[in-house]
């Protein structure tokens, strides 16, 4: 038999190539197979795959597509009006002329302020300043537009007031601020964009709202694939998976993987943020140490003295009434609440002795969870093995019977990576609360919603709005307190994401949203332009410590005595 071995060598080796050959040919046509009998070769290849896919994988060849209005649940007639007027209140100042060259723009190194006859200053009463713009050749600006901040405060007793920009459309500004506190205190005004660049801003938000991108992973045993999410995407590209809230109708698509069905998604990330968004000509507005954050300086005198009030000046008419102010370092609300100081874990503790405190939303209502959990070690966290910075948190303190729980809000979102399981909408949390005198609810949400046009912003406040409004006709002793935007660093590039822009107008729209409701806002813009530290998207530690104290002041108030009959 094995002398007629060899000349069956070429028949079984063709045999076996046939074999391999169609093997390799069925590889490329799994898509009919079931996900449970892909080959052991083709993990080995998707995964090789895998690794040499960039980041450019997740974005279509033509993926520049105005915002889909369609999408979610249509309003009524009054929350169409209501949204008509919130687009009206925000709607922004435009050049006489569109198209200006650079020359012509505002030149914040050229413009300048003049403190208007300050006379006898007193506290109590209002310190008015006048701004002139000008352009790169020196002459004034004829229209309006520039984004301006301001704020007066005095070094030396670490106080600060924001104070109130009015724009009179013709290149001239007025600023009101009110005077609080006795002593030299310094006008500080900068101009975070020229009206020019604020055009270019508005058009990215109406026509480029994928300039951040997301993606989702599915997997399906040793099968997994990555596709493009956002809140619209061209359905032509190929089928859709669509994660509509089926509660609030919040619209969430991804591109259906070519091999996994869409429940198969486990997890939800930032793909990435779109380069090349300008064109040579809007970029000259965008430049670091020219015309982003720059200040204005004074023409004259920079600062005045403040006398102790000498005069009642109650009856004096301020044009401009903060939320509150820097003394000494610490927040003073002017309304509202006695502002308390929480030194210690011991009377951080005996202030949350049987609450139940949750917090929802971004990163910035993060910091406070984060700042409780380090400056209360009585505070036990349970360990949900849940991504750094992602959540979700909990902690407890068995003894005093507290509750400290975070979560991040529904998409978008721009966190390194939350499990599907996890995206949860606010509103949807509200509504599995039970409330009462000993829930706290935190609610942060502003900053992820920076890249799309204000109507999604709008109707994602409207959900939470209408859910706030049901826990509170549940439980009218529910604290609910809301944050506010913050200022933060800017640069050429994030200027493109997250201007101080886009927050102003999210910002004024969450403000008129929440009015004559029973709940408490956290003022972050004042609070964070008031202070000297710069600005950043993750104020310092000494920020939060101020915007914690004003919480709990909430939620252990200050007992005021009764006058005796």
């Amino acid at each position: 038999m094995e002398k007629y071995l060899p000349k069956y060598v070429p028949f079984f080796t063709l045999l076996a190539l046939s074999g391999l050959l169609f093997l390799l040919w069925n590889i490329t046509s799994l898509e009919s197979w079931n996900c449970q009998r892909v080959s052991t070769f083709y993990q080995l290849q998707n995964s090789i795959q895998s690794v040499l896919k960039t980041s450019e994988f997740f974005l279509p060849v033509e993926f520049n597509y105005s915002f889909c209005a369609h999408l979610g649940q249509e309003p009524n007639a009054e929350e169409a009006r209501e949204e008509s007027y919130l687009l009206k209140s925000i709607a922004w100042p435009e050049p006489l002329v569109l198209g200006l060259p650079l020359r012509q723009s505002s030149d914040p190194a050229q413009s300048y302020y003049m403190i208007q006859d300050p006379g006898d200053l007193q506290v109590g009463g209002q310190l008015v300043v006048k701004v002139q713009m000008h352009n790169f050749l020196g002459q004034p600006k004829k229209h309006g537009g520039d984004f301006l901040v301001a704020r007066l405060h005095t070094p030396e007793l670490v106080a600060g007031v924001a104070g109130q920009v009015h724009d009179h459309n013709n290149g001239n500004y007025t600023v009101f601020f009110p005077l609080l506190w006795a002593g030299v205190a310094q006008v500080e005004l900068t101009m975070i964009h020229p009206s020019e660049a604020v055009m270019v801003l508005r058009r990215l938000r109406e026509e480029q709202s994928d300039r951040v991108f997301f993606k989702s992973l599915f997997r399906s045993g040793y099968l997994s694939e990555t596709t493009l999410c956002n809140l619209c995407l061209p359905h032509k590209q190929q089928p859709l998976c669509n994660y509509t809230d089926p509660q609030t109708g919040e619209p969430w698509f991804c591109y259906k993987p070519k091999m996994l069905d869409c429940d198969t998604r486990i997890n939800h990330s930032k793909g990435g943020y779109k380069k090349h968004l300008l064109t040579v000509y809007e970029s000259q507005f965008f430049q670091s140490g020219v015309n982003i954050k720059i200040p204005i300086h004074s023409a004259g005198v920079d600062n005045v003295t403040v006398q102790p009030a000498k005069v009642q000046t109650k009856g004096m008419h301020l044009e401009f009434t903060p939320s509150g102010y820097y003394y000494q370092g610490s927040w003073r609300p002017l309304k509202g609440v006695v502002m308390r100081q929480f030194n210690g874990s011991l009377v951080i503790t005996q202030c949350l002795q049987g609450k139940m405190v949750y917090m929802y939303g971004d990163s910035t209502v993060r910091q406070w969870y984060e700042y409780l959990i380090a400056h209360v070690p009585e505070l036990k966290e349970f360990n949900f093995h849940s991504p750094k910075n992602v959540g979700p948190y909990m902690a407890v303190d068995s003894n005093r019977n507290i509750l400290l729980r975070y979560r991040c809000h529904g998409p978008p979102i721009r966190f390194t990576s939350v499990s599907s399981a996890e995206m949860h909408y606010i509103s949807n949390e509200l509504d599995g609360l039970r409330g009462g005198s000993d829930t706290v609810v935190v609610i942060s949400i502003w900053s992820h919603f920076s890249t799309f046009p204000v109507q999604v912003y709008i109707r994602r406040l409207r959900h939470i709005r209408r859910a706030v409004i049901r826990l509170l006709n549940r439980e009218p002793a529910t604290l609910v307190l809301i944050r506010t935007a913050n200022l933060q660093k800017l640069d050429p590039e994030s200027s493109l994401f997250n201007s101080d822009w886009f927050s102003q107008q999210l910002d004024a729209v969450l403000r008129a949203m929440f009015k004559g409701l029973n709940v408490r806002l956290v003022d972050a813009w004042e609070m964070t332009l008031a202070h000297y530290h710069p600005h950043q998207l993750h104020p310092p530690s000494d920020i939060i410590s101020n915007m914690v104290n004003f919480i709990l002041s909430h939620i252990c108030p200050v007992r005021r005595k009764r006058r005796r009959g």
